[in-house]
């Protein structure tokens, strides 16, 4: 299973946390996010994704496994 955080507008957007998903095919990480908008439509929500706390391109070619974190995360504010 992958588990998907969602902080700040995501998780607005979700209205949770977190969720566990379970694949039976190697997913990527577009294809996941591209499911993810079409479930929880996040075109207008601007956020970064890491995965296993490295940010990460949303354009990567990235393989996902059955036990990483991926979290969507909302704009950084510096200071």
């Amino acid at each position: 299973m992958i588990e998907v955080k969602y902080f700040g507008a995501v998780a607005e957007k979700t209205k949770c946390e977190f969720e566990k998903l379970s694949f039976s095919e190697e997913l990527s990480l577009q294809q996941l996010l591209q499911d993810l908008n079409e479930r929880y439509e996040f075109d207008l929500l601007t956020f970064s994704v890491a995965v296993n706390q490295k940010i990460v391109s949303k354009t990567s070619d990235y393989t996902l496994h059955t036990s990483d974190i991926v979290a969507l995360l909302p704009p950084f504010a510096g200071g």
